[in-house]
């Protein structure tokens, strides 16, 4: 046999540095792309914020007058009216909190025993969870207008809502809670269930602190799923239940200039779910990725 001749020192340092040169292009290449593709998503919201700090003759120049002076009277005007945004805000962080507070609870024991118990057909099981979601909204809105309103004569009221945001997030979060649950290993719950603790106290103890990331993620998901939803609340709301959304509707007008106060009702709305994506962002990206690299 022939043998081979080894290979160059200087060779393989060559090569080494074209690999290592190759590596950080791509990896620069990719940071620029992914900033690009931030400030695309950005400058929107910028342009948001920056136009509710407008006065309304200025918000509505074309092309836009970036130097105009600034002005905090379309918040002033947003909060000190009668109708004001306080209200709907209330509601919003009513409806959406208590209504992510039920679906944790009743999602994560659902998911537990889809996950971790031995379920028989819990294919079946997840499959009707997931078809709940297959009727179109709309298709639900005179059904439950007539329930609330003509049996059990409850009318714009925040409760109906949070049922509403309840049952329509509850799918999701079973769904999103299995597939985190899945991943805790049986052995800490065997060892839990030989030492004498019982399902509750596995939940608790055991199975919350674990999974927390999944249960952030579940949780901020439901949370904006409730805060945006506009349909049923337009349909079943009008003054005592309205939330955020529907009466930042009500600032579009056909007679005035409207584009700055409606610039600042939507930077309102919008803060309290950044405020919550923000906390809980590292958990989210934690709770994202899990199980996604076994």
């Amino acid at each position: 046999m022939t043998a081979l001749a080894p290979t160059a020192p200087g060779r393989l340092d060559v090569a080494a540095t074209r690999s290592r040169t190759r590596r950080r292009l791509v990896g620069g290449g990719l940071a620029l792309l992914a900033w690009l593709i931030g400030i695309v998503f950005v400058v929107p919201i910028l342009y948001m914020v920056l136009t509710s700090l407008h006065s309304p003759a200025h918000a509505q120049t074309y092309p836009p007058s970036w130097t105009a002076p600034l002005t905090l009277s379309n918040y002033q005007d947003l909060f000190g009216a009668t109708n004001s945004i306080r209200a709907p805000l209330i509601n919003s962080v009513t409806t959406s909190v208590v209504s992510t507070l039920l679906v944790l609870a009743l999602a994560i024991p659902a998911a537990y025993a889809l996950s971790v118990k031995p379920v028989r057909r819990w294919t079946d099981a997840m499959f009707f969870f997931l078809s709940t979601k297959m009727l179109p909204m709309v298709a639900g809105i005179l059904p439950i207008y007539l329930f609330t309103t003509k049996v059990i004569h409850m009318p714009d009221n925040v409760l109906v809502l949070i049922v509403l945001y309840t049952s329509m997030n509850l799918p999701i979060a079973v769904w999103m809670m299995r597939s985190f649950l899945a991943e805790v290993p049986t052995a800490i719950i065997e060892a839990a269930s030989i030492d004498g603790a019982g399902t509750l106290r596995i939940l608790t103890r055991i199975i919350a602190p674990i999974s927390m990331p999944g249960v952030a993620a579940t949780s901020l998901i439901c949370f904006i799923f409730a805060w945006n939803e506009q349909l049923y609340a337009k349909v079943l709301t009008s003054v005592t239940a309205q939330t955020a959304p529907v009466f930042v509707n009500t600032l579009i007008q056909t007679e005035h200039s409207y584009l700055a106060q409606l610039s600042a009702g939507a930077t309102m709305v919008s803060i309290p779910v950044l405020i919550a994506g923000f906390a809980a962002q590292d958990k989210l990206v934690q709770g994202l990725s899990l199980g996604a690299v076994k």
